[in-house]
């Protein structure tokens, strides 16, 4: 049996949207909604030393990713719905914290999706001034200019369907692979033929290794962050109750591969370990093969950085969308577009308020948007057990094995993480970290209660269905 009506509550009737995310595509959104790349791993070197960097990099799947993933395949199996986590979270905890995980997801946003189109703003003055002795990027209005044109750009791409997105986000994840794996070979190689610890030192002099393990985890953790950002577009995905667990499956090991092997690649040629900073690999990459592969994992950052501004676009859009289609945000914001069935007013609606952030320096705020992202994600993890409570009968394609014990070790180990990275992040950044994320999370409650009374006005929820066993 389902528990659900072919029309809304209001009587409107459902709305079909067609499903084109074959696997392959959503693997590589998966990609980029995670990953991108190594890119911005080499801090976690800098910060804790190369034993302590490879060991978090294989040990941060393990006790984060696998545990998420399980709850995510579980959860976007059972109810394959366009808002995935924020639908979860309503359905299972009601309308007031599903509100919050929606706000939480789509604020953070505002910070994040605006670093990738600055990112490669940067990548490409760094490239022009190296290259060809080029400084026009390094006038604001230009830099700024340029971050205009790829938000826009990849809006126009969302708005024209998501096979359209899968199919770059396929291209430019070859792309991005190719010289990382070529980089990782030829450093291999040199190890094999010239045996070296690169594992040592385990941790930095000056640290602890409880201290090199904190620092490093909010690093690696950063990079680890997104297995649930796909599921916002689950009625896009063809057979979504097959195909999600399977690209789950296929991505976590290609993102720890796609983490660990140019590390150890690099650290086998490059032992300078100190250095390595954000931005070194392609310094790496020309020690191993030369310059043209520095050159070419340079370029390949730009690829990055548009190919994960696009796939999370793809992912976040949709949170604006299903608000509105429940009443927090105007109407206006659920207009499907009539030719490629795509929320097209939401993909304008984020695209210019990332378009307005990219004007000031927002990377200071990036410990906050993991705190914030942290307590949404710890939502859709009491939304795991509260569905085990309340529909114990309700259908699950695949479901997290082990009963009790198996939800339990989910659970534990990601909120371990969290509170680690928490403290570790305070620590290093200071107090002034924790009262920001607090405010920002301060501002869902605040607002939920305006926008019911004057925005939703009595409208009901959208009804979340789910099917029960008979």
């Amino acid at each position: 049996m389902v528990e659900t009506n072919s029309t809304s509550s209001g009587g409107i009737p459902v709305r079909v949207i067609p499903r084109r995310l074959t696997l392959l595509p959503l693997v590589m959104i998966m990609f980029f909604t995670v990953s991108g790349g190594a890119y911005g791993l080499e801090d976690l070197v800098g910060y804790s030393a190369p034993g302590m960097s490879l060991l978090l990099i294989l040990l941060t799947p393990l006790i984060w990713s696998l545990p998420t993933a399980l709850m995510v395949a579980e959860l976007s199996t059972a109810m394959p719905v366009q808002g995935g986590y924020y639908a979860w979270v309503k359905k299972a905890l009601g309308p007031f914290w599903g509100f919050q995980e929606g706000w939480w997801s789509w604020v953070t946003s505002f910070v994040d999706m605006a670093i990738y189109p600055v990112l490669f703003a940067d990548y490409l003055s760094t490239l022009l001034v190296q290259q060809f002795d080029i400084h026009a990027l390094e006038n604001q209005w230009i830099h700024w200019g340029v971050t205009l044109v790829v938000i826009w750009v990849f809006a126009g791409l969302n708005i024209r369907g998501t096979k359209n997105v899968g199919d770059s986000s396929n291209w430019f994840g070859l792309f991005i692979l190719a010289p990382f794996l070529v980089m990782s070979v030829l450093g291999i190689v040199r190890l094999i033929q010239n045996p070296y610890p690169v594992w040592q030192p385990f941790i930095p002099e000056d640290s602890t290794v409880l201290g090199a393990f904190g620092v490093g985890m909010f690093v690696v953790m950063w990079n680890y962050l997104g297995w649930d950002g796909v599921s916002t577009v689950s009625e896009e995905i063809e057979d979504p109750k097959r195909n999600y667990p399977r690209t789950l499956a296929i991505t976590i090991p290609l993102v720890t591969l796609a983490y660990f092997l140019p590390v150890l690649g690099g650290l086998a040629v490059s032992r300078d370990w100190q250095n390595w900073t954000a931005g070194y690999f392609p310094e790496v990459a020309a020690q191993i093969g030369g310059q043209w592969l520095g050159a070419w994992l340079a370029i390949g950052g730009l690829v990055s950085a548009v190919g994960l501004f696009s796939a999370l676009l793809l992912s976040i859009s949709r949170l604006p969308f299903v608000m509105a289609e429940d009443g927090y945000l105007p109407k206006a914001i659920t207009k499907m577009h009539p030719k490629f069935d795509t929320p097209w007013v939401a993909i304008i609606v984020c695209a210019t308020i990332y378009s307005f952030f990219t004007l000031s320096a927002f990377a200071s705020l990036v410990v906050v948007d993991v705190i914030v992202y942290s307590a949404a994600l710890m939502l859709e993890f009491s939304a795991l057990i509260a569905f085990r409570i309340k529909y114990p009968n309700m259908k699950r394609p695949y479901k997290i094995p082990g009963g009790w014990f198996g939800i339990i070790l989910v659970t534990i180990f990601p909120l371990g993480v969290l509170i680690l990275a928490v403290v570790s992040t305070i620590q290093e950044e200071g107090i002034g970290a924790l009262y920001l994320s607090l405010a920002a999370i301060a501002t869902g409650p605040i607002l939920y209660p305006f926008l019911k009374k004057f925005v939703k006005k009595g409208q009901p929820d959208v009804e979340v269905p789910i099917e029960l066993e008979d």
